[in-house]
């Protein structure tokens, strides 16, 4: 964070000062809510959570090195306390953002949008310091510690933005008000929560709404319910997508024999090929909406392809390829799913398993409401139609409901099981897998299916998955 005496600090919050022997003292170091993570010149935010206070940690945090805690009470070290820290947290953020006068993009979207996220970081990396979310911290809490990481040096700051209902977006945009705000696609993700495609529409184009006039608004052009949100901005609108009307768009898209995409860029400033190192046809979009982001900021057009093509994966459990000394393929992306997300993992697993078996290792997709079952059959059936080998489907209810949209789609029978647990699964694979299998295991983030791949990948932590 930008050095901030207590005194300013506690102004920009509205707190009153507690133990605090000089409030000239600055605030040199990061802003952490977990006394692990203190580090001299560190200001430590205290939050009761459901099952640890941070308020019993102060003391910890004090002898550690932070300079002194934002707390709800007075803790018997150098405190500045408020009602609210979440809200104080969120003041600060705004605050330093700001004095910086940094570029803000925001990126919101119902899947895709740590894959994106990531992606932006890497191509604006190449352009200007850039400081973006790290792994999907993208709440109330995680949105604030990320703006508070950016310093004088940064150009850029990249914030990716979740929601579970109206209103959380624009208040998420009130912190960090952005300039450019990217919206990936309406989808099915948190249907249960927010009730319908349309009202989680409502709810991502809030991202639009706040932009200001000399903004850019950042739509994809190849989804209508993203597309419509253009009236509902003042700012300049950018459509990236494979629409023939799209500004950044992708041509001659193809995968190669690994998965991974190959197409043309076209952007308003030139055109250049690009070779993803990701895998799977989806992350076309990813990098359409990196790219466009990248050219509204200045890049050309060879830069951008030349960054998205040498751009990874930085955050983990997201199409994660490895590949075993015995030739078995990994495939974690057990991080999160959703229905869009599900459908793009299985059309890059037979994409990658050309030629060799393949193996989708399946848990629930949480929040889907009244759409569960409907959404978890049409997943099975979708397994079938892309000819993957054989479907494990893990847990309870859905992927009982996996396994019979699998059965009923064709004459699967031996091809689909399903198993209660992760042990089970991994049991199971350990069996059978043979040489030169590719291994796909993805579920929503509750469900903790990455142990699976891990437990694949280490032979050693077999106690381990059945420990957890």
């Amino acid at each position: 964070m930008i050095a901030l005496s207590l005194a300013e600090i506690a102004e920009i919050v509205g707190g009153q000062s507690y133990d605090i022997p000089d409030p000239s003292v600055q605030v040199t170091g990061s802003v952490v809510i977990d006394s692990r993570l203190v580090a001299p010149g560190s200001l430590f935010a205290a939050f009761a959570g459901e099952h640890v206070d941070g308020h019993d940690y102060a003391r910890v945090a004090y002898e550690a090195g932070a300079v002194a805690v934002l707390a709800a009470r007075p803790v018997g070290v150098p405190a500045i306390v408020v009602d609210d820290v979440q809200g104080a947290l969120g003041a600060l953020a705004r605050e330093v953002v700001r004095c910086l006068g940094t570029d803000v993009v925001a990126l919101t979207g119902s899947s895709g949008k740590t894959s994106t996220k990531d992606l932006i970081a890497q191509v604006l990396q190449r352009h200007a310091p850039t400081v973006y979310t790290p792994g999907s911290l993208n709440n109330e809490i995680g949105l604030p510690l990320t703006a508070l990481t950016a310093t004088s040096e940064t150009r850029h700051l990249v914030l990716e933005m979740g929601a579970r209902g109206i209103g959380h977006i624009r208040y998420l945009t009130g912190l960090t008000p952005p300039r450019i705000g990217l919206v990936l696609n309406v989808g099915t993700a948190h249907i249960g929560e927010f009730g319908g495609r349309e009202q989680i529409a409502e709810a991502k184009g809030e991202l639009v709404e706040v932009l200001p006039q000399d903004g850019c608004a950042v739509l994809n052009a190849d989804d209508p319910l993203v597309r419509a949100m253009a009236p509902r901005t003042e700012a300049r609108v950018l459509l990236f997508g494979e629409a023939e009307d799209a500004d950044v768009r992708a041509e001659n898209v193809r995968l190669t024999d690994a998965g991974q995409p190959s197409f043309r860029l076209h952007t308003p400033s030139g055109c250049s090929d690009v070779t993803l190192r990701l895998y799977g046809e989806h992350h076309v979009s990813n990098a359409l909406a990196a790219a466009a982001v990248a050219h509204e900021l200045g890049m050309s057009a060879d830069e951008i392809a030349r960054a998205l093509s040498e751009a990874g994966t930085l955050s983990r459990w997201r199409m994660e390829v490895t590949e075993r000394p015995d030739g078995v393929t990994v495939v974690n992306d057990a991080y999160n799913a959703n229905p869009e997300s599900m459908r793009a993992a299985l059309r890059a697993l037979a994409a990658m398993g050309k030629g060799r078996r393949t193996w989708a290792v399946l848990g629930p997709m949480a929040e889907l409401g009244d759409e569960s079952l409907a959404e978890h059959d049409a997943v099975g059936r979708l397994a079938v139609r892309l000819n993957v080998s054989k479907l494990v489907a893990v847990g309870d209810r859905e992927a009982s409901w996996l396994q019979l949209g699998a059965y009923n789609e064709g004459s699967w029978g031996e091809e689909s099981v399903h198993v209660s647990d992760a042990q089970a699964a991994v049991d199971l694979l350990r069996s059978e897998l043979r040489p030169g299998d590719v291994v796909l295991v993805k579920a929503s983030r509750s469900i903790g299916l990455e142990r699976v791949a891990l437990a694949l990948l280490d032979g050693g932590v077999e106690g381990e998955v059945a420990a957890r």
